[in-house]
This record gives C-alpha cells, structure tokens and sequence, in this order.
C-alpha cells in the first residue's frame, strides 16, 4: 500500500513537470516503454528489487535497457535510486501512464475474448465504451479460451462479463441451490 502511494505521488510529480515542459506525450511513450519492459521481463524485475545489486548497476543498465529516454525519464530513474525506490519504478511508469491517460479524457478498455477481435469488432467496442462512458478509449486485447466465447469487458472499476463460461457458471449454481 504504502509503494502504490509512493508511486502515485512520483508519477503525479512527473507528469505535472512534463505538463510543464510540454513533453507529456513524449514521457508518457518512455512509461508505457518501462511498464512493458518490466512487467514483460522477470529478470528486471528481479533485479530492480534485488538488495544485493548496488544502484549504479542498476542504473546503468536501465540506461543500456532504455537508450532513448526523454531527459525528464532520466532525472526520475536518478531520483529514485537516490531515494532507494528504484524497486518500484515499473509501477511508478504504470501509475504515469493511468494518470497521463486520466487527464487528456482517454481510458483503457480490456475485451478478453476466445478468439482474436478483428478490425470491425474492436471499432464497435470503442464505440460501445466511448458510448457508455463519453470518453476515448484504448483497445487492449486479451485472448484467453477458457472463456469458451463471449466476451469480458474491463474499463475502469466497470467490468461487463459477457462470456459462455460465466454463464454456464451461473447454471451450475442455479442448478445446485435448487
């Protein structure tokens, strides 16, 4: 709890001092960039949490990692290993891009499906989200066949479960009350 909260107050501080430079967008590309990198890659994770690597390791290999950072991205890796936070720079990249998205009206809507979404089906959901909820949205898409077909909807706190197996589920336990 207390990382989530230090997490939110960097990114919150960064993204007011891109505001300020005008290079929201571009720290926003260099976030989404780490978030991926260390969700993607057990052995970064390991090694920002490690206590055994000292932070000019670490640092100097996010800097070989990441080679096209925005100066902005480089004062925050140096500030939290100055400030022995570096362990949770992925959710400070993560929290930046909630925030930066939060503030220019766009969200990001999760459809799991059982199948690939096409082209069609991924502009229907985006009218359907912008719909419900009047903002822009971003399509990630989630393939996952245990869902036998159907689909999930996450955007936001707002989950629609659409999905064959959710509603087998529910006959089972109609079934079994009865």
């Amino acid at each position: 709890m207390a990382q989530t909260r230090a997490a939110i107050r960097y990114s919150k501080a960064v993204l007011d001092l891109a505001k300020h430079q005008n290079s929201a967008e571009v720290v926003n590309v260099d976030m989404k960039s780490i978030a991926n990198a260390v969700a993607a890659s057990t052995e970064l994770k390991d090694m920002l949490l490690s206590a055994v690597v000292p932070s000019t390791i670490k640092k100097s290999a996010l800097l070989a990692v990441f080679t096209d950072l925005n100066q902005l991205s480089v004062n925050l890796i140096n500030t939290l290993i100055q400030n022995k936070r570096i362990n949770i720079l992925g959710e400070v990249a993560q929290k930046y891009t909630e925030l930066f998205n939060e503030s220019q009206g766009r969200q990001v809507a999760t459809v799991t499906t059982a199948v690939a979404l096409s082209d069609d089906l991924k502009s229907k959901v985006l009218a359907k989200v912008k719909e419900l909820t009047g903002k822009d949205a971003e399509i990630v898409s989630v393939v996952d066949e245990s869902i036998l077909g159907g689909f999930i909807l996450r955007v936001g706190d707002i989950q629609y479960d659409a999905s064959i197996s959710n509603k087998l589920q529910k006959l089972k336990r109609e079934f079994t009350l009865n």
